[in-house]
């Protein structure tokens, strides 16, 4: 398999789409994809999301492309799960980083501790809000997902603070009494709009409170 040429074919593809093109329809060109190259060389495909990243920029289907060849997947090192991320510059870019790539490299335990920790304390914001991300993938993990927590509680970024409620509120699911425990012990260090928004989840299972019609 030629990675460049598969590459350019997807770029085809991709921009053969409507501009502005939803997700589903980005996400049935790398289906089609994922099919073609199931059995493909895991260094081809690695050397092909790579491509796709650097010479394209079609992060999320870099992203999901790799994910779904496990073979692939599992040469991630944490070198390349930093390259992967570099030059990440929106929410949605780094949500699928750490939906595809950093949260499942984490749980595979193809990257450590030390380098989301790492993230966490870098001064840019989309390392430290892909930090909390990847606390999200796995599910349920107390232990990690609240020492990152911690090493943010006080970033009042507004991107990093969306990922400190999304982080704390998915881990309700699993651990209400750690997510409670931490709220109280960093209340005076957390922005308002975490703490408003975890514990409406806490006390009604819902990110917002439901709207009452007017009667």
């Amino acid at each position: 398999m030629d990675s460049s040429v598969v590459a350019a074919e997807i770029d085809a593809r991709l921009r053969q789409l409507s501009p502005g093109a939803k997700v589903p329809e980005i996400r049935a060109v790398r289906r089609e994809y994922s099919g073609a190259l199931r059995k493909a060389p895991a260094p081809d495909v690695m050397q092909l999301a790579r491509t796709l990243l650097a010479r394209y920029g079609h992060r999320s289907v870099a992203y999901e492309l790799l994910h779904q060849h496990r073979p692939a997947f599992r040469r991630l090192t944490p070198e390349l799960v930093e390259e992967l991320g570099s030059g990440m510059a929106s929410w949605g870019e780094t949500d699928c980083f750490g939906a595809y790539i950093s949260g499942p490299a984490w749980h595979a335990g193809l990257v450590g501790d030390d380098l989301i920790h790492s993230w966490a304390r870098s001064p840019d914001r989309w390392w430290r809000r892909a930090a909390l991300v990847s606390c999200v993938y796995p599910r349920g993990d107390t232990k990690r997902t609240l020492t990152v927590c911690r090493m943010l509680a006080s970033d009042r970024d507004d991107m990093v603070v969306k990922a400190m409620s999304w982080a704390l509120r998915e881990l309700v699911r699993f651990d209400r009494a750690a997510v409670e425990g931490f709220l109280a012990e960093h209340d005076g260090q957390l922005a308002a709009r975490a703490k408003r928004e975890v514990r409406h989840k806490l006390d009604t299972g819902l990110k917002y409170p439901r709207r009452v019609p007017a009667g």
